[in-house]
């Protein structure tokens, strides 16, 4: 049974993206880049080079190597603790002296603080001395 309305079909004409042609065989066409998905009208021809390029540009990042963004690199070194010693030397001179250190990780300052009591050459920021030496000469 009619119902007596006009149906009229309607026609979508997809335009490529790239070119502006209306082609028939032109069509919604997805494609991922570095991660990104995207989606684009193209024709046969223009999907074909899209892909190519694609190809091509995985292919080179295959090879290369990736730059980080700067301020994504490694921390910047802490200050010495102590100078022309190393962690182990004062790990062995604290268990020598029933001084309490850690066998790994992080020396506690204190720690620090009494191994260069004890070899005042370790001090990485010495205080110039005031007394009765002989002052400096100049070079």
């Amino acid at each position: 049974m009619a119902s007596g309305k006009d149906h009229m079909a309607e026609k979508v004409i997809l335009v490529d993206d790239m070119d502006g042609t209306e082609e028939s065989d032109v069509a919604k066409r997805d494609f991922d880049v570095l991660g990104r998905k995207f989606t684009i009208d193209l024709s046969d021809a223009n999907d074909k080079r899209l892909r190519d390029a694609i190809d091509t540009i995985e292919a080179f990042v295959e090879k290369a190597r990736e730059v980080k963004a700067a301020g994504r690199g490694r921390k910047a070194a802490a200050p010495a603790k102590i100078k022309g010693y190393t962690n182990t030397d004062v790990r062995e001179w604290a268990r020598a002296n029933d001084v309490e250190v850690s066998a790994k990780g992080v020396i506690a300052d204190e720690v620090y603080a009494a191994f260069i009591a004890a070899y005042p050459d370790a001090d990485p920021n010495p205080r110039p001395e005031t007394g009765s030496e002989e002052p400096a000469t100049e070079e």
